[in-house]
């Protein structure tokens, strides 16, 4: 280390345990090389194809998405976890040798992340949020993905933008999660300047918005639990009550719609655990035979208690009548823990039932020591359309420094009739300890799934971008 002052940056939205993990690297700094915890690769049946960091820009978030153009070049789009770089374009075209096609900074620089982002029919739209209530820009952009020149040419969000959505409010720090995959309507998990909570923890609702007209998006839908806006009519006796000791808040976390089953919506509602919604009403807005719409809640699971629950994701295995869950870990060295993803059986959609969960490795207590944070966050989305695989018996997790983690929902012992499915652990990919990374540890942060098979992972702070191929015998789908 030379004798010139260096700026440590801490990672935003951080929690305590995660600045005390960034001081310790800051001191190890100082009186030598950083110790990782992690330093070398843990793997099984998963290989690493390409990787990148990024350029420096190495905070991956939980937005990725894939562009076929029609030269043949193949692009990702990923958008950043810090309030530094907002979205980075990736060439995947030869994924042994991922380059960068350009990187647009955030457009609230230390202020403004874009966590999240969703891509179809040349709509790219990127969600911005806050590092606190009250600031600006809050919501999402709407950017114009037909030109490929024009977006490697851009500086700013500014250049490809068609509009921006504003969510801002004295209770929103703006969109976190977003869902786009029909190229017409957005589901946003946000705060809104006219929502106020009745407990601050629950400041993000279910809104959706049309964006036929990409220059005019319009709201046409929203959602939130009863009893945690002020002014519900079912107040007071319709107050959730506050998880203990882990009180994380009764808001939507990510909504997730398919074309071809366009009248449900499975949502991850965070302490409020997971939904099924009927929206047959967003097809009268689609047809103009009605303005606004209002989701139904069909059914709800709770994980909670006695588990600490954070439900992140909600994801249906239609063929099978199967559902997977998965909760985020949010706390460094599994203060939280444990962190799983659940194997429901949906064949009644008013009575889901929790039927498996996701095994773990003998080895991974000593991961909750290594540092950073360890258990479930993100599966693959099963985006709709060509440039995905649609995973209708596996799915794949991002495990942060459990790495990315591969499971199967498989069938129960023949001649027991209606025996459950349970969860297998088919395939693991535990890349080493990215340098200054703040954890000492891995940390991925979001995985998709292309159609040939590859997965694409991110670490949330400076791994940057994994290009991983699955070799298991038993298949990944």
């Amino acid at each position: 280390m030379n004798g010139r002052h260096t700026r440590l940056e801490l990672p935003p939205f951080g929690d305590l345990a995660s600045a005390t993990a960034i001081c310790a690297v800051a001191v190890s700094a100082v009186v030598g090389a950083t110790i990782l915890a992690q330093p070398r690769v843990d793997a099984k049946n998963v290989e690493l194809v390409g990787h990148s960091d990024l350029d420096g820009h190495g905070d991956g978030g939980e937005g990725l998405a894939i562009q076929q153009l029609p030269d043949g070049r193949r692009f990702l789009y990923l958008a950043h976890e810090g309030t530094r770089t907002c979205l980075s374009v990736v060439d995947v075209t030869h994924p042994e040798s991922p380059t960068i096609v350009t990187q647009l900074p955030s457009p609230g620089p230390n202020t403004t992340r874009c966590n999240s982002l969703g891509l179809a029919r040349n709509l790219l739209v990127v969600a911005n949020q806050t590092d606190a209530k009250g600031k600006q820009p809050a919501g999402f952009w709407v950017l114009d993905d037909s030109d490929v020149e024009r977006i490697r040419r851009a500086r700013t969000l500014e250049d490809p933008r068609l509009s921006f959505f504003d969510t801002s409010g004295p209770n929103s720090q703006g969109a976190h999660c977003l869902w786009f995959v029909d190229g017409e309507f957005a589901h946003l998990t946000t705060g809104m300047p006219d929502f106020h909570p009745t407990n601050p923890q629950d400041d993000q609702i279910w809104v959706v918005v049309d964006l036929r007209n990409p220059r005019q998006p319009r709201e046409v839908g929203r959602w939130w639990l009863p009893g945690t806006g002020k002014g519900d009519r079912c107040l007071p006796g319709c107050l959730p009550p506050r998880h203990k000791p882990l009180d994380d808040g009764y808001r939507p976390h990510q909504i997730e719609i398919w074309p071809d089953r366009s009248d449900r919506a499975y949502v991850a509602y965070i302490d409020g655990g997971a939904m099924i919604f009927d929206i047959a009403g967003l097809g009268a807005v689609k047809a103009g035979t009605a303005k606004m719409f209002t989701p139904r809640l069909i059914s709800r699971v709770d994980f909670h208690p006695p588990f600490p629950a954070w439900t992140h994701t909600f994801q249906p295995m239609f063929a099978r009548k199967l559902a997977w869950a998965s909760d985020e870990d949010v706390q460094d060295n599994c203060k939280d823990a444990p962190k799983l993803v659940w194997l429901l059986d949906i064949q009644d959609e008013t009575h889901p039932v929790i039927i498996g969960t996701a095994p773990l490795h003998a080895s991974d207590g000593e991961l909750c020591t290594r540092g950073g944070r360890f258990g479930a966050h993100n599966i693959h989305p099963n985006f709709p359309g060509p440039l995905y695989t649609r995973l209708e018996n596996t799915t794949v997790a991002s495990w942060f420094n459990g790495g990315v983690r591969i499971f199967r929902a498989v069938e129960g012992p023949k001649g027991v009739p209606g025996a459950p499915p349970h969860i297998e652990e088919i395939g693991y990919y535990i890349p080493e300890a990215p340098p200054k990374n703040p954890s000492g540890t891995i940390q991925i942060n979001h995985a998709i799934v292309d159609e040939k098979g590859l997965i694409y992972a991110n670490d949330r702070f400076t791994g940057g971008l994994y290009i991983l191929r699955y070799t298991g015998s038993v298949p990944m789908d």
